[in-house]
């Protein structure tokens, strides 16, 4: 699986990817990340990719020019667009699930300021994805979200696939169960006794039992 980050800061798309299971995944090349510097896609010798807003209004737009031809500068490799934006649709594991099946590789772009030149998204994009209800000062994180979350689905980023199909949100409502780790009792908080008398059978009914429900707005 392939991601290109459409990026104001390289540096940070580069450090996620350099350490823990993204940067094993990455050195053992069950992903590959490369990242594009929108500044040396800018018509102007200031390298200067934003501007005023036309009909006025507080801060800078990211121009559509330098977005088209960092695209474009992927030639083939620039598989299905996604522009991480407040006003997209919201990403989930579903959405995660159905853009891994349908490509190997992802474009993300990252937005900043007060945004990007609605041109982008009328004329440069496939999807558009929001990742929550709230407002962020980086699109740079937004796109390290989505491409964390469909990375988890790609075989051997995880080692165990096991790990996969025990994790959150594999369910259509529930979660992920309750988990303990040693010691068994702490300022005399203790572990569930069934989790440690090694019935596996009843342990399992626990945890299926346990399962959190997903809360729906």
């Amino acid at each position: 699986m392939r991601f290109n980050f459409i990026t104001l800061f390289p540096e940070k798309i580069e450090s996620y990817f350099s350490s823990g299971i993204p940067g094993k995944a990455k050195n053992n090349k069950v992903i590959e990340v490369h990242t594009v510097h929108l500044r040396d896609f800018a018509a102007n010798k200031h390298n200067k990719v934003d501007d005023t807003i036309y009909g006025g209004g507080p801060g800078m737009l990211i121009q559509v020019g330098p977005v088209y031809r960092a695209l474009e500068s992927l030639g083939e490799h620039k598989g299905i667009v996604v522009l991480p934006s407040p006003s997209g649709e919201l990403f989930d594991q579903d959405l995660a699930r159905e853009l891994y099946s349908q490509t190997r590789s992802l474009t993300l772009i990252s937005g900043y300021y007060e945004g990007i030149d609605h041109r982008v998204s009328e004329y440069l994009i496939d999807r558009e994805v929001a990742i929550g209800n709230y407002v962020i000062s980086s699109g740079d994180l937004a796109s390290l979200v989505v491409a964390d979350c469909i990375s988890r689905l790609v075989p051997g980023f995880l080692g165990k696939e096991e790990s996969l199909l025990e994790e959150s949100h594999n369910e259509e409502e529930e979660l992920e169960y309750p988990q303990y780790t040693k010691p068994f009792e702490f300022m005399g908080w203790t572990v569930p006794e069934i989790l440690v008398n090694g019935n596996h059978e009843e342990i399992r009914k626990w945890r299926q039992k346990n399962r959190k429900t997903r809360n729906h707005p």
